[in-house]
């Protein structure tokens, strides 16, 4: 069996639909690669992808719709049935209807011998289905008979592979459009859509293969990214060698403010992380109550008690980085102490409580990463948190916009966005026993080890989001449910001195 085309490296560009169309529209038109070809390449990669990941799949299914999705769908089928697989094609919206070149695939498909069914439910003995619904111009919600068969094939136990979208979800923003389908895999062709990585793209994608179909380097010349999909594997190359001299002063110092009274186990998570991704020095500014014990099984982390804000002007002299919010609380004793860190010109990071206390007063920074997760962003844009969902790069856009810096809005598919003209980035690292008390406070202080060792404001949120994000799957080997942050803490030094490799 020949190998997929482009397929065991994912690309790190994406793109909104509207940019595909017009990728695929300068090959066609400015390179002399015909619509018909396009889908012969789509339809052959999607036919050699499934008898690679199911060489015993004996009978197919296809799922056809009435645009070039179904299109590709029917060349899929078309090959299968040459190659002897028991083949069967169900139609939703009337066959006659097709236009275009998904009708001369039609056509191909039945002057081969192939029969069309009208959908009237899925059959009861199927080895793999393939989902050739809808492409990437999906924009209303699913409905009729449409909604039924995505529902039936979502209740169904066979694997799953949708061609290059899961019908149903929205190629831009990852949401669902009513209902979506659960793919086993999905191959993505000319560009990786940039709803595979946000929203519930996460969830509803499976696995992701990816191919040019051989259109020309110089199509995408012109196209400026929607964003730019971030993992570790590529973001590691920051983290350079230290030099054999290098002493703890040359490594970054980081002040981690925050552990009001009942919280300082947040403050305690954010300086451990910090030191096991490379701080060469961490101290914790904390309320008195808990000062003298913060440290007892931990004590290469100082630990300063802080009563009064001005108790830190010290503390912040000494520090290359300050990160704030983690257990701070919105009392009084939090408020005084966000009010005396907000307007210094250290790095700041920007986490937990003390976003919630910037919502309150809003006010731009020019050099501090915001890390909020999606209900904190919603406080910060006076928003509900499902609007922020329902379109996560638009929302980070909009904080960034309005509070300047960096913005990392944590949940799946983590958004990092900085100034124009940067391209956020996408982190495809990470998973759902991350869905745990505390993780949010590790990656404060993993951004801000990273910008203490010196990687500038937006590279660290980056490294350092892709870095907890890695450390998080290799925690995950044990299993995700169970997982809790100081797993993900324990695989920082691995992951960070190049010592273990993720591959999820």
């Amino acid at each position: 069996m020949r190998r997929i085309p482009d397929s065991d490296r994912l690309p790190h560009a994406l793109y909104r639909a509207e940019q595909v169309r017009r990728l695929d529209r300068l090959a066609i038109e400015r390179f002399g690669v015909s619509g018909i070809e396009l889908m012969e390449r789509a339809g052959a990669v999607a036919y050699r992808l499934l008898r690679v990941r199911w060489p015993n799949a004996r009978r197919l299914t296809v799922l056809a719709g009435m645009g070039n999705n179904g299109g590709d769908g029917y060349v899929v089928a078309r090959l299968a049935r040459a190659a002897g697989l028991d083949t069967r094609v169900l139609q939703l919206g009337k066959a006659d209807q097709v236009r275009g070149e998904a009708a001369l695939s039609l056509a191909a498909y039945r002057d081969a011998g192939g029969v069309i069914e009208d959908y009237l439910g899925l059959p009861r003995k199927t080895d793999l289905y393939v989902d050739a619904l809808f492409g990437t111009g999906l924009v209303r919600p699913v409905t009729g008979p449409w909604a039924e068969a995505i529902t039936a094939l979502n209740a169904q136990r066979a694997p799953v592979l949708a061609l290059d979208l899961p019908s149903g979800l929205h190629a831009d923003t990852g949401c669902v459009l009513g209902v979506a389908v659960r793919a086993s895999v999905t191959v993505s062709f000319i560009g990786l859509k940039l709803g595979l990585f946000v929203g519930a793209g996460a969830e509803y994608r499976g696995e992701v293969h990816f191919s040019a179909l051989e259109v020309p380097a110089q199509v995408y010349a012109g196209e400026i990214l929607a964003a730019v999909r971030i993992d570790w594997a590529r973001e590691s190359r920051l983290l350079t060698p230290r030099s054999r001299i290098a002493h703890k002063g040359d490594c970054g110092h980081v002040l981690v403010v925050g552990g009001a009274p009942g919280m300082s186990g947040a403050a305690r998570l954010a300086g451990e992380a910090a030191l096991r991704a490379g701080a060469g020095l961490v101290t914790i500014a904390t309320h008195p109550r808990h000062a003298d014990w913060l440290n007892l099984d931990r004590p290469e982390l100082m630990v300063a008690a802080v009563e009064r804000p001005e108790d830190l002007d010290t503390l912040i002299e000494r520090a290359d980085v300050v990160a704030i919010g983690p257990g701070l609380g919105r009392g009084d004793w939090g408020r005084r102490l966000w009010e005396r860190v907000r307007g210094l010109s250290h790095p700041l990071v920007v986490d937990a409580d003390a976003l919630n206390l910037l919502a309150e007063s809003p006010g731009a920074g020019p050099d501090w990463i915001l890390t909020p997760h999606p209900g904190e962003a919603a406080r910060l844009l006076g928003s509900a948190t499902a609007e922020i969902q329902s379109d996560r790069l638009a929302g980070a856009r909009q904080i960034q916009a309005r509070f300047g810096g960096v913005v990392v809005l944590k949940g799946a598919g983590t958004i990092v966005h900085g100034p124009a003209p940067r391209v956020p980035a996408v982190c495809s690292d990470g998973n759902p026993g991350m869905a745990t008390a505390g993780a949010g406070d590790v990656l404060t202080g993993v951004i801000a080890a990273l910008r203490a060792q010196g990687l500038e404001t937006e590279a660290a949120a980056r490294a350092g989001v892709c870095l907890h994000a890695a450390a998080g799957d290799l925690a995950a080997r044990a299993g995700e449910r169970g997982l809790i942050a100081t797993d993900i803490i324990a695989a920082l030094r691995t992951l960070s001195n190049g010592l273990a490799k993720v591959d999820r």
